[in-house]
């Protein structure tokens, strides 16, 4: 396995690792499969190599097969530049439980150390979501709030949790 920045060339299997996560993994999303499938190429590649460096996504390599996947978003405000967004985290099935999850989320707290001037790194999780949320847990997360009724699900509604880490020296 392979951690590393994706790419415009990677939109097509980053695509399809989102498509299958929205669909089998449809409580941990806000968007539905159906949605993000109408979107255009390009939004994909905005999504995880945006021209304007607000966002950069990480994906977990076997062989020419992505497995995983894991985005940051950036803020262009001044006022928020400060942080950043960990969003769009998912491993296929098949690949989990050889710490990918891990190594992605990694990837993407060293890339946003090295931005230099990021300080906090935020992220939600939907609450029931013990693997993940012990994940975020386990680096240091914490959880700030939760926001009621975030999802609205076939079978009733489900509460986001919103979790937060400092990150280098706030200056």
């Amino acid at each position: 396995m392979r951690i590393v920045q994706l790419t415009a060339a990677d939109a097509r299997p980053y695509r399809a690792v989102m498509l299958h996560a929205y669909a089998h993994a449809a409580d941990a999303f806000t968007s539905t499969p159906e949605e993000r499938a109408a979107e255009p190429q390009g939004w994909w590649v905005k999504r995880i190599a945006n021209p304007d460096g607000l966002t950069v996504a990480f994906g977990a390599f076997d062989g020419h097969a992505l497995q995983g996947v894991v985005a940051l978003e950036y803020s262009a405000k001044p006022k928020t530049r400060h942080k950043a967004l960990v969003v769009g985290m998912y491993v296929m099935p098949a690949a989990r439980g050889r710490g990918l999850a891990r190594s992605l989320l990694q990837a993407a707290l060293n890339q946003a150390a090295d931005r230099g001037e990021i300080t906090v790194l935020q992220l939600e999780v939907t609450q029931g979501n013990q693997p993940a949320f012990r994940l975020y847990q386990s680096f240091g997360f914490e959880t700030f709030g939760t926001e009621p009724m975030a999802l609205r699900t076939p079978l009733g509604y489900l509460a986001k949790l919103h979790m937060w880490r400092r990150l280098g020296d706030p200056g």
